[in-house]
């Protein structure tokens, strides 16, 4: 009996120690939580959209609105896309779209389908009183969404800017850990996160042009949007969503590609993750891409490369008219 009595003992040990730890993890996320509420101030204007809060930022005045639409699981669109905007908003209109659960807006429990995305953000748009045409900015698995948008109000779209963005063929062979993304939930909601040296410090915060004030108001978003329900809905749900996107075709409207070396989240080496990008603007008429020496977060790196490009792709559009 006493044989067994000991390793008893020693796994009561084990779980009485973690379950302290996790407390002492949990009671001082809650107290950083509550230091950080001066932080968390809404950067845009809320709009109402089934019920909920989406935030809207929108920034310039110029008569072409360019939509910066973000990839799954980016905390602060707002901030996180300011490097790229803050170039570009002395000659066009600039909104950042958040969607429920990033950023400033409210995080929901609900259906995460490409129709229901895409409606929700037309709907945002409307609210914060922004009119169509638009070009769209998607950054990531947010460029499934734009090609939708293309695909079913094509005359709210005059073309797409993507800034390393997903296309359909993508999510065919990509592998998605959805019990992984619980477990960071989790570990976010109980504070294990805070621990981890760095965990916060994004490539806006690094590599971009954010103010020492911004990066500190990046961090405080973070920790309450991390893994939220919303985004684990929205990426349970792309591969049926890509497979959505596959079935309407390929829009046939002026597209430009700014494209990553593959390295900083995709999944694919370089080679695979450019290739697929290249046979997909291959099928658009007079669609081009532009290869960058770059993580994934394009906009985080390249913003003034981009920022040029960007201009001369909307010059070359404009002349067209």
């Amino acid at each position: 009996m006493k044989i067994l009595k000991k390793p008893a003992k020693i796994i009561l040990a084990f779980v009485s120690v973690l379950a302290a730890a996790l407390l002492i993890c949990f009671v001082n996320h809650r107290i950083k939580l509550a230091d950080e509420d001066k932080l968390f101030i809404t950067i845009g204007t809320p709009v109402t959209v089934d019920g909920h809060t989406m935030n809207v930022y929108t920034e310039g005045d110029g008569d072409v609105t360019l939509v910066f639409m973000s990839g799954g699981g980016t905390c602060s669109p707002v901030l996180d896309f300011k490097s790229l905007y803050s170039l570009l908003s002395d000659k066009y209109r600039i909104a950042v779209v958040e969607k429920f659960g990033y950023g400033f807006s409210d995080t929901v429990n609900i259906d995460r389908n490409i129709d229901s995305i895409l409606e929700d953000t037309r709907s945002a748009l409307s609210a914060a009183g922004l009119k169509a045409p638009y070009i769209l900015c998607p950054h990531s698995m947010s460029g499934l969404e734009a090609l939708r948008w293309s695909q079913k109000y094509p005359d709210e779209v005059s073309a797409i800017v993507g800034l390393d963005m997903a296309v359909p063929q993508y999510y065919e062979s990509m592998d998605i850990n959805i019990p992984l993304m619980r477990l960071t939930s989790f570990a976010t909601q109980i504070g294990m996160t805070r621990i981890i040296p760095d965990i916060s410090e994004s490539d806006a915060i690094l590599y971009g042009t954010l103010s020492e004030a911004e990066k500190e108001q990046y961090r405080a978003v973070f920790y309450r949007r991390t893994a939220t329900v919303t985004m684990i809905n929205e990426t349970a749900a792309v591969k049926e969503n890509a497979k959505t996107v596959e079935a309407g075709g390929v829009p046939q409207i002026p597209m430009l590609l700014f494209l990553s070396d593959g390295s900083g989240g995709t999944g694919f080496d370089k080679e695979t993750w450019r290739s697929i990008s290249k046979n997909y603007i291959s099928q658009v008429n007079g669609g081009t891409c532009i290869e960058l020496d770059c993580p994934h977060y394009v906009h985080d790196h390249e913003y003034t490369k981009i920022a040029e490009e960007t201009v001369k792709f909307i010059s070359g559009l404009e002349k067209l008219q």
